[in-house]
């Protein structure tokens, strides 16, 4: 059998990880998807677009509303607000993520800056609360440092991953966080959909409006509240350059950021891996963001069915991802990841032979998302931390969420332009087949061992 690495600074080995501290690094997950879910998926581009159109002069609960808005003297569609934020968060992001990561692998106090970005996010988060009237401009400003915050953290939470276990441990670690933090969003998710179902008045559309942000302020709050567990057991683990470093972390974290951005190409086949990612994510990004779209317009169908369902995908994810992950420990992450894909391709085609109208096919199909969702992410997750040189996983990871987050306008893209070509939400869903079956041969191709050992790294048994 192959030897369990522990992890090594200066090829001292630091001691092995507690199951405490794999727990603390489990319900940051918890933690952090509540505002994925309740934010992000459901409560956030709702309430900016009215508040948007209300500051756009439209009345609140009008069917439509053609008004503009103009942030920095900048003509807007009140409509477009939220999308245009979006884009700019992502930009921004690009930026951000890679100098966060590298400022993780220089600081003996990762900790800290987990905390610092978690606490910022879900603080912005929470100031949505006086986001009323039509301050869209502060609702605006509140997000970008929300989203970009969200990213920064995952950063730094993901660059404890390959210092929690060896190579054969880290599916089973990164499954269970993902399941984890599927299971978190979903209840809260759960809590305040049922809030705003039973308090929301047909006549009243301020008060659907309050409940829309006080439903974000809860996930701030359960954000904040919950990232003090992690805060509390896990436990700092420095790279061998936090120890020896004599500057300062911020300098020094830009001069190793530009470092590695000249050595990357040391590693071709990580890079290669990064873009099989890129792709195939991509997809998956686009099928989660467009759901309801496709739901509401294509299928005709009702909001009920919709919320049902994005609770369906949620808790059944849970299960999905520890499935997978089970399944990766008998033939391995790779092979299980090549494996989500060909779902996933059942998922888009099975999506396109829907029936109008019909609410129980659509949910059969949520299940099937959810089941496939997490496992897919978690294993891709680790399967990067093997490919990752020792002391940079701050810097790769950042790189990772830029893969993940940074194009996932492609994927929308192309459904937007295939549909304004042939009128067919349906055509559009088909077009997403090729992101899953270009990324399914892009990562076929990867040399998965091969590039794990160049990055100097121990390959797991099974792969």
């Amino acid at each position: 059998m192959a030897e369990t690495v522990t992890p090594t600074v200066d090829d001292n080995p630091l001691p092995a990880s507690t199951r405490r501290e794999r727990s603390g690094w489990y319900i940051y997950d918890w933690a952090n998807s509540a505002f994925q879910t309740t934010v992000i998926t459901v409560f956030l581009g709702p309430f900016l677009t009215t508040v948007a159109e209300l500051a756009a002069g439209c009345e609140l609960g009008a069917d439509s509303c053609e008004g503009y808005v103009h942030p920095l003297g900048i003509r807007v569609a009140a409509g477009s607000y939220y999308p245009y934020l979006i884009s700019l968060s992502v930009f921004l992001t690009v930026f951000v993520l890679p100098v966060i990561g590298a400022i993780a692998d220089r600081s003996a106090h990762k900790k800290r800056l987990l905390g610092g970005a978690a606490f910022t996010g879900a603080g912005a988060t929470m100031a949505m609360a006086f986001v009323t009237g039509d301050r869209y401009l502060l609702g605006g400003a509140l997000f970008l440092v929300a989203n970009i915050s969200f990213g920064a953290a995952i950063v730094v939470y993901n660059s404890f991953l390959p210092q929690l276990g060896g190579p054969d441990e880290r599916d089973g670690i990164s499954s269970r966080g993902w399941a984890l933090g599927y299971l978190g969003g979903g209840l809260l998710l759960a809590f305040n959909l049922v809030a705003v179902t039973l308090l929301t008045q047909d006549d009243n559309p301020q008060r659907t409006l309050d409940l829309a942000r006080w439903s974000i302020v809860s996930a701030g709050v359960w954000w904040a509240a919950f990232t003090l567990v992690p805060l509390r057991w896990l436990r700092e683990r420095p790279t061998a350059a936090a120890l020896a470093r004599g500057g300062n972390v911020l300098t020094d974290g830009f001069r190793q950021l530009g470092r590695t951005l000249r050595e990357v190409k040391a590693y071709p086949l990580t890079l290669f891996f990064l873009l099989a990612f890129l792709v195939y994510n991509d997809g998956i990004q686009t099928v989660i963001t467009l759901a309801s779209q496709y739901g509401t317009e294509e299928l005709r169908l009702e909001q009920s069915t919709l919320i049902v369902t994005i609770l369906l995908v949620q808790f059944l994810a849970f299960g999905g991802a520890l499935s997978l992950g089970a399944l990766a420990r008998r033939i391995g992450a790779w092979k299980t990841v090549l494996l989500s894909l060909v779902l996933w391709t059942g998922v888009i085609i099975g999506a396109f032979r829907l029936p109008a109208e019909a609410p129980v096919p659509f949910m059969v199909l949520g299940a099937a998302i959810g089941l496939v969702l997490g496992g897919s992410q978690a294993l891709s997750r680790s399967l990067f931390s093997q490919l990752i040189p020792a002391g940079k996983e701050g810097e790769y990871y950042g790189f990772y969420e830029i893969s993940d987050k940074g194009t996932s306008w492609l994927g929308p893209l192309a459904f937007g332009l295939v549909f304004q070509l042939t009128a067919s939400y349906r055509v559009g869903l088909v077009s997403l087949l090729i992101f899953f079956v270009v990324g399914f041969l892009l990562l076929l191709a990867v040399p998965i061992r091969r590039a794990i050992v160049a990055a100097g790294n121990t390959p797991p048994q099974v792969l």
